[in-house]
């Protein structure tokens, strides 16, 4: 069983992270981002990234709001937030780029597995793994990888002035390495929440009905950001994926 404290701290991270992001969302509505799928990316990562997220979001972020962005100068000119930002602020806004889609894809994911058990099955589970963990993060990883090409498309495909098939070819190459090492560090800590903290140490389940499980999700999300900031910086400095 989940101790009582923790319980009480998971909820309480949780709501924090509610708060911030309907603080941003609020904002965001008085003074959209020029670039639309931004509104939804500052949103996302604050679910997890909280007060972290909230004040990077009105450091720099909402130096891309519409109307700053339309007074910054003449169409063509550099992005403000880009303009201004420093680089490793930049590989930061591409590293929450990139975790909006895998914590969006996270969540679906989760939740349609424990209403339908069969995913699990689909991703694996007794006919490739033994553990339905590990089923489950298949899934995961296919949703969040989804989610990923979608909001990679809708900002490089604008900004490059790209077709379909190019925009998502574009995608592709932008997202899979920065996807795939958010989720590497995502699934590292899920390891280490389900078989030591809870599994060897509290001798609990965790189950993604319970807010322990979303509150080791926002430990597991900020892992990710760790383990995915060094690829955006090559990515960045490469030109494979656009400066947020």
């Amino acid at each position: 069983m989940v101790p009582l404290w923790l319980h009480q701290l998971s909820l309480a991270m949780l709501l924090l992270g509610a708060a911030c992001a309907v603080v941003i969302a609020a904002d965001e509505l008085r003074d959209p981002q020029r670039m639309w799928i931004m509104n939804v990316v500052w949103p996302v990562c604050a679910l997890f990234g909280g007060v972290l997220v909230l004040a990077q979001y009105f450091r720099y972020g909402r130096r891309a709001a519409g109307s700053r962005a339309d007074a910054a100068g003449r169409p063509g000119e550099a992005a403000p937030q880009r303009s201004r930002a420093p680089f490793p602020i930049m590989v930061a806004n591409g590293a929450l780029h990139c975790g909006s889609g895998c914590t969006l894809g996270d969540i679906a994911a989760e939740w349609l597995i424990l209403g339908f058990p069969l995913l699990a099955t689909i991703g694996g589970w007794h006919w490739l793994f033994g553990q339905r963990l590990f089923a489950d993060w298949a899934v995961d990883y296919g949703f969040a990888f989804a989610f990923g090409i979608v909001f990679q498309y809708f900002t490089i495909a604008p900004m490059r002035g790209l077709g379909l098939g190019p925009g998502l070819l574009a995608a592709v190459k932008a997202d899979t390495l920065s996807l795939s090492a958010w989720q590497l560090g995502m699934y590292g800590f899920m390891a280490f929440a389900h078989f030591v903290l809870f599994g060897r140490l509290l001798h609990a389940a965790l189950r993604p009905d319970s807010v322990a499980f979303w509150f080791m999700m926002q430990i597991a999300m900020l892992c990710g950001f760790v383990t995915t900031y060094p690829v955006n910086w090559l990515l960045l400095r490469t030109g494979i994926k656009e400066a947020m």
